[in-house]
């Protein structure tokens, strides 16, 4: 099944887009979030449409079902914050090259599995080799990951033939970038990949590559 993907600067963007997805009919089950939280968004933060309900936990038993499904290895392809909206799944993980991401959905989850390969001596992990798994090219997949890296947060979606258009529409007047476009701008700083043993953007060089596209 193809898999559209963009990039947001802004993790409130996403966010929108995602509920705007579901409110359209698409199922959550094929939707996945991975934002930067280097700049904490993510804490103490609680989604208007999941009745108060903490990003994480979304069985209400005080447990961050994110973490604990990565810390059981979940499987790749399968579903982080599934049964009741992607926002509501949303919770904390560590990505190589990335530091931590919040993020929730079927990426997500073969993140950790690409990532628990790769420990083992397997193929690209973390969240390279997820997005390369899904469908994308190489250099998409770099553009997709370099972009999380910078601060910006990936929506990817699993789509029929007949409604992939209807998707990136929604997610382009949303803001969403492709990989072409955003990849563009930065081989010409020089940049040519994503590095998974790179550091991480600390907040100040995320506002400052924000700033960049104003």
């Amino acid at each position: 099944m193809p898999v559209v993907t963009r990039l947001f600067d802004h993790h409130t963007e996403a966010l929108a887009a995602v509920s705007e997805l579901e409110a359209a009919g698409f199922d959550h089950s094929t939707i996945s979030i991975v934002s930067n939280n280097a700049e904490e968004w993510h804490d103490g933060h609680r989604h208007k449409d999941h009745a108060g309900s903490a990003l994480g936990d979304r069985n209400g038993d005080g447990v961050n079902d994110v973490g604990e499904g990565a810390g059981k290895g979940a499987a790749a392809g399968g579903a982080l914050g599934a049964g009741v909206g992607v926002l509501a799944g949303l919770g904390m993980l560590a990505i190589p090259g990335l530091g931590p991401v919040v993020a929730a959905g079927w990426l997500a989850s073969t993140a950790v599995g690409a990532a628990v390969g790769a420990a083992a001596g397997g193929a690209t992990g973390g969240l390279l080799g997820a997005l390369k798994e899904a469908g994308h090219g190489d250099e998409d997949a770099h553009v997709y990951a370099e972009g999380v890296r910078r601060g910006g947060t990936l929506v990817s979606v699993r789509a029929s033939d007949a409604d992939r258009a209807r998707i990136e529409t929604i997610l382009d007047n949303r803001r969403g970038l492709d990989a072409v476009t955003r990849g563009g701008v930065y081989r010409q700083t020089g940049w040519t990949e994503f590095d998974p043993q790179g550091e991480p953007y600390s907040p100040e060089q995320i506002r400052a590559e924000r700033a960049r596209y104003r």
